[in-house]
């Protein structure tokens, strides 16, 4: 069989989803493709099991990081999605860049017949940076990135592009908080 047509070509992982993604918000254009090309499919809504710190970065751009127990418990969107989804996911999130790293998380998925705990992946700030991210956020997250969190957010396309979004958020880090 080829690609599209073998067995991994057609497994589906579940991802959550808790920003620019989530319908109604910046990048959600992602999603709707890959709808529409039977690449992603809604789940519903979820939380994360654990507390997780959800902040914001430079130009409004949301960070869940990887400190169980630091955080609340995070509202966001649950997708399954093709390994062809996925690989456009993990372009517009940067894995290969150093801006995110996908990696395993716990989700409570609410529905109307209760709540499930499942295992998806989720795009957490990069290892290298997390910390300090929090740090500066003076440990203070979100429950959620709603339009009040993303009012400010500048699209990738209207950011300064002779500079790095690593080095934008370096800048960010190194900066004092307002």
């Amino acid at each position: 069989m080829g690609a599209n047509g073998s067995k991994e070509g057609r497994r589906r992982r579940l991802v959550f989803t808790y920003g620019t993604l989530k319908r109604g918000f910046a990048n959600h254009g992602l999603m709707q493709d890959l709808i529409r090309t039977g690449d992603a499919a809604f789940v519903g809504t979820a939380h994360t099991a654990a507390g997780l710190p959800l902040v914001c970065g430079p130009y409004r751009v949301p960070f869940l990081l990887n400190l169980p127990g630091a955080g609340e418990h995070v509202f966001g969107e649950l997708y399954a999605v093709s390994s062809r989804a996925l690989a456009r996911m993990d372009d517009l999130e940067g894995t290969r860049k150093g801006h995110y790293e996908r990696l395993p998380i716990s989700v409570v998925v609410v529905d109307g017949e209760g709540q499930k705990e499942v295992e998806a992946e989720a795009y957490y700030a990069h290892r290298s940076y997390a910390g300090v991210m929090w740090r500066r956020c003076g440990e203070l997250g979100y429950k959620v990135y709603s339009e009040k969190e993303a009012k400010g957010y500048v699209r990738r396309k209207d950011r300064p592009h002779d500079i790095t979004f690593l080095d934008q958020i370096r800048i960010f880090i190194a900066s004092p908080q307002t």
